[in-house]
């Protein structure tokens, strides 16, 4: 296992976070928002609002599926881009699909992400730090406060970025053999001097409670009490310095910019954390089984083994996925557009039965709603949004997949 250490303290300088897209979220949405609980699984899109039922036709009585104005093109030597319409008695949607050949030369993937873990920004800007072909929108994340991924993210360069140990396990990643896979990764972390601890997440929303969160560079900034749900009383942070404890107290700061870590425990995992005393050592490691090279969150898993596993087959989402074709080695990213006239989204099981007909034996369900983006080289070789998403405009997320291509 991979175990990332860092032990530092962490300064009181201001950071400003995010940018001035970071508010952009779907009018749909809204009504959602004062009811947002970070403890509660958000539904089936990051919004949390449930999708319009879809007609209850039966399967069999769907009637033949037809389809209308195909297109598609090379967006770089190993990637295609393709998109097309499609009807039955159900309505109609549009769908969009990038097949990417892994073994082709020159195509590499990445998890996309900004400076640092909260930070939201169109996934046209999150892909450009990487150079990026193409790419689409990644995991849930906590779109109503801190902004933040609710899963597991890994930077093939920087590493082990945030993760949680008891939510959000499925996962699409890579192996350090070089095989993409699909399926849970676990969060593993501990102080190595307190391993009877328990630590729960690292660089997410929220401290679980009762609970140790861990909070590092590459979150940015202290969030104060809104880690730890508002709570105030049974509360404890303790600063690490160069292996050693700097601080430890029984109050949250905010506005503080982190250059070394931060462990904040909840009821019984602040009473545990106050086993350590200032100037004892105490080194931190965090990682995930396996060393993958780099891993995103999704929700549920679609397919495994050409075999569906999701069962709803009435809320109608606009949806994003990604799939693998075990037969020829292919990665499946798919894109359908919902909330609109002309595509009236998903639901879970059109969605896994559609992966499976394009080819994938194993898929994974990414965020939904507004958060559905597709972005790849034009005809005209020019980066930008494919896919119609439904808040009008790219919404700010947090992550995404980056697809990149350099001439062997």
């Amino acid at each position: 296992m991979a175990l990332c250490c860092l032990a530092y303290v962490g300064s009181l300088a201001v950071l400003t976070l995010g940018d001035k897209d970071s508010k952009e979220d779907s009018p749909v949405a809204a009504q959602a928002a004062a009811d947002a609980d970070k403890s509660r699984p958000p539904g089936q899109t990051s919004e949390g609002i449930s999708g319009p039922s879809a007609k209850p036709i039966p399967p069999r009585k769907r009637g033949r599926t037809v389809i209308t104005g195909e297109r598609s093109w090379q967006v770089a030597p190993g990637v295609r881009y393709r998109r097309w319409n499609q009807s039955n008695a159900r309505g109609r949607i549009r769908a969009h699909l990038l097949t990417i050949n892994t073994h082709r030369a020159g195509i590499t993937l990445d998890y996309a992400h900004n400076r640092y873990v909260p930070q939201r920004a169109p996934l046209t800007r999150l892909l450009a730090h990487d150079h990026a072909v193409a790419g689409i929108n990644g995991g849930f994340f906590d779109i109503y406060d801190t902004g933040a991924p609710l899963g597991i993210g890994r930077d093939r360069q920087q590493g082990m970025l945030h993760g949680a140990k008891y939510t959000w396990h499925n996962a699409f990643y890579l192996t350090q053999g070089g095989e993409y896979r699909i399926g849970p990764r676990t969060l593993t972390a501990q102080i190595e001097q307190f391993p009877q601890i328990e630590i729960t997440n690292v660089n997410s929303p929220r401290v679980r409670e009762g609970a140790v969160g861990i909070y590092a560079p590459a979150w940015g900034r202290t969030f104060g009490y809104r880690i730890t749900d508002g709570q105030k009383k049974r509360v404890r942070m303790v600063v690490i310095q160069d292996g050693r404890v700097a601080s430890n107290r029984t109050t949250l700061n905010s506005d503080r910019q982190i250059d070394g870590l931060v462990l904040i425990g909840r009821g019984p995992g602040a009473e545990a954390l106050a086993q350590l005393k200032v100037g004892s050592i105490a080194n931190v490691q965090w990682g995930l089984p396996g060393e993958p090279q780099m891993a995103i969150s999704g929700e549920s898993i679609l397919l495994r083994k050409g075999v569906r596993r999701v069962t709803d087959d009435r809320e109608l989402h606009p949806r994003t996925a990604i799939g693998i074709d075990r037969d020829t080695g292919r990665l499946l990213m798919l894109v359908v557009d919902g909330r609109q006239s002309f595509s009236r989204g998903l639901t879970l099981v059109e969605e896994a039965s559609m992966m499976k007909q394009l080819g994938a034996e194993d898929a994974l369900n990414f965020d939904g709603g507004g958060s559905s983006t597709m972005v790849a080289k034009d005809r005209n070789g020019d980066v930008r949004v494919l896919n119609s998403p439904s808040d009008g405009h790219q919404r700010s997320i947090p992550d995404g997949i980056a697809v990149m291509y350099s001439a062997p």
